[in-house]
């Protein structure tokens, strides 16, 4: 075990060693957008592909990005300053709001924004499979469509914590049952419950607290209509990525080890 441990980690013990040697540089490289998300996602790559084959990693960190430019393009929309998506290996990618949105609907529509474009872009994994007839392409489509999934569970940081927070933040509650429940009921890794702990919970917490203060209250008045059309495209949305998963069914991506589950 620990020798399989060590095989695992050590480059990535090797690439933070020179890292280290030159972080200053580094540090420069990551103010520049583009140079700082080439990077990251070069990075998340290499670290993807010490379980899975190679052009996998490519086209699950593509997937990836698909989505994060959804929030990226429509945060330019709202108008709010953003930062260039940052990959973490094992993790995902993140984009950082340099301001709050001015109010819950205009959050909805930037944390829906992704996973509607990272469900096209999975679709264009599927269309390309059904040209090529290419399993690797299959297995792409099935992560594209399980991690927008994964992506609508209605607890912050995700993003359908960010959108079903404009209908009630009660549905923070459910999401954080749901959470739990799947890592009990399905093979999703407890690591991945911890992570939104961790990077959500105190957001979590302090929006929970002041949600009937003044400010709170004003935060998530929106129209009826608007909440509507936030719950219908969360539900269309939910149901599709349900059914796309449901079509594109696979176990494992091509030349991965027998038996081992594909995680997100």
């Amino acid at each position: 075990m620990w020798r399989t441990v060590k095989r695992l980690f050590a480059p990535l013990v090797a690439v933070g060693l020179l890292l280290s040697k030159f972080k200053f540089l580094l540090f420069a490289l990551l103010k520049i957008k583009f140079v700082g998300t080439a990077l990251t996602a070069l990075l998340s790559i290499g670290a993807y592909a010490l379980i899975f084959p190679v052009w996998f990693a490519v086209g699950f960190v593509l997937l990836i990005w698909v989505h994060e430019m959804g929030h990226v393009l429509q945060l330019k929309r709202e108008g709010i300053p953003a930062s260039a998506p940052m990959f973490i290996p094992f993790v995902g990618a993140v984009v950082a709001m340099k301001q709050m949105p001015k109010n819950a609907l205009v959050e909805a529509r930037v944390g829906l924004a992704g996973p509607v474009l990272g469900t096209m872009g999975a679709l264009g994994a599927l269309g390309l499979y059904a040209w090529t007839q290419a399993p690797l392409l299959l297995a792409l489509a099935y992560v594209g469509f399980f991690l927008n999934l994964i992506n609508l569970i209605p607890v912050l940081p995700l993003d359908g914590g960010r959108a079903m927070g404009a209908l009630s933040p009660t549905f923070w509650i459910f999401g954080v049952g749901l959470m739990v429940a799947l890592v009990f009921m399905t093979t999703l890794s407890p690591i991945i419950l911890l992570l939104v702990a961790l990077f959500g919970g105190p957001e979590l917490w302090r929006r929970w607290r002041t949600r009937n203060t003044p400010e709170g209250r004003a935060y998530h008045e929106i129209e009826p209509r608007y909440r509507f059309a936030v719950g219908l495209v969360y539900l269309v949305l939910a149901i599709s990525l349900v059914l796309l998963m449901g079509v594109t069914d696979v176990p494992a991506p091509p030349g991965s080890p027998q038996g081992v589950p594909v995680r997100v």
